[in-house]
């Protein structure tokens, strides 16, 4: 909304100064600073908010015994993110963009499935909150509505089934009539891998804090002519937009990480997991980087790797020899060092270091080709 007032203002009295506000750079650091601030404000009284209703997390007796001691802890704290980072978005960007209408409205959606099943694991006390084949086919819907419109939009027909290819110039995958598809395995995969993820202190949240950081390189690259230019990667007018959206993520995402960070006073449940990695996921289809996820994203891909490998397995020798055995003593992954004597800072930290090396590599992925 800034962005138009501004916009009107330079065009009206030409003002000094007031141009800035025409940079995405500057309106990014806004954005990013706006969402910090409104998660420092409102963070606290969401906290105070859900312990006198006690609204708190309810932990698995099978989990880790040292997860006992979070019984209660408030939850829901993605009600946080998702204010603080829609709020900056449509003050500061180009709300008229196609690539901030799509991942705006698809964050939104995912984090609206996540309250719902927070709502009734937490506040009806259903056990299992939302049924699983309700919230599939709400990330099944957001997938096919952001795969229809980049699929049928004019504004995507140059490169619309098209995706870069890491490390290699000048050559691109076509999923072609795959495409839609493509994209609700990919949504519906990053939204869920970040939810396995969130399972210990400040986990999930840093670690889509560096990935994000690297998107909005990424981003604010491809929507860049001279930048496209040099890379040799592909240009995507208009997707530099999505730093604005990028840089309230992590402006958002550090606040709550204040309160989020061992030992943690509030927990983001379903309703910031299953944003976080929506955003994540409609990002990276966006800008045409749909191949880097694995790779950007690999703490998340490991984790998720880690439950399929130890459910597949379990049943495997539960079938031929009567009883199941583990590979691992618990997945997802994060638990099974826990278990191994791992103090829980301490995986994290180290997560966050595999991210940032990950990182690395991905941002690398421009230049080694």
């Amino acid at each position: 909304m800034f962005y138009y007032l501004f916009d009107y203002i330079n065009k009206a009295f030409d003002p000094p100064g007031f141009e800035v506000f025409r940079f995405l750079s500057f309106r990014s650091m806004i954005s990013a600073i706006t969402a910090l601030l409104l998660s420092f404000f409102i963070g606290p009284k969401v906290i105070k908010y859900l312990r006198n209703r006690k609204i708190g997390e309810q932990i698995r007796i099978e989990g880790p015994e040292s997860h006992q001691s979070k019984e209660g802890t408030p939850t829901m704290g993605g009600i946080i993110i998702l204010f603080s980072v829609v709020l900056p978005t449509l003050l500061w960007s180009d709300i008229e963009s196609i690539y901030i209408i799509l991942v705006l409205a698809g964050t939104i959606i995912l984090g609206a499935i996540g309250f719902l099943d927070d709502y009734l694991k937490d506040i009806k006390h259903y056990s299992k909150g939302l049924v699983a084949r309700y919230k599939l086919m709400g990330q099944i819907i957001v997938g096919l509505i952001v795969g229809s419109v980049i699929y049928f939009s004019p504004e995507f027909a140059q490169f619309n089934t098209q995706t870069t290819l890491p490390f290699f110039k000048n050559l691109n995958f076509d999923f072609s009539y795959l495409y839609i598809p493509a994209v609700i395995f990919i949504i519906t995969a990053t939204s869920n891998a970040v939810n396995l993820t969130d399972g210990l202190d400040g986990l999930a949240m840093g670690t889509i804090i560096f990935v994000m950081l690297a998107l909005a390189v990424m981003s604010y690259v491809s929507g860049n002519v001279i930048y496209a230019d040099y890379l040799n990667i592909m240009y995507l007018p208009g997707s530099g937009e999505l730093t604005v959206f990028i840089a309230a993520l992590i402006g958002a995402g550090l606040g709550f990480l204040w309160y989020n960070f061992y030992p943690a006073q509030i927990f983001m449940g379903d309703t910031g997991s299953l944003a976080l990695g929506g955003a994540f996921g409609i990002v990276a289809i966006l800008i045409k980087k749909e191949l880097l996820i694995p790779i950007l994203g690999g703490v998340f891909f490991v984790e998720t790797v880690s439950v399929i490998i130890q459910r597949l397995y379990f049943k495997y020798t539960k079938k031929k020899y009567g009883e199941g055995k583990r590979v691992f003593k618990m997945a997802p992954i994060h638990h099974h060092f826990e278990l191994l004597g791992w103090a829980e800072p301490k995986i994290v930290i180290r997560f966050y270091i595999v991210t940032i090396i990950l990182v690395i590599i991905s941002l690398a992925s421009f230049k080694i080709r």
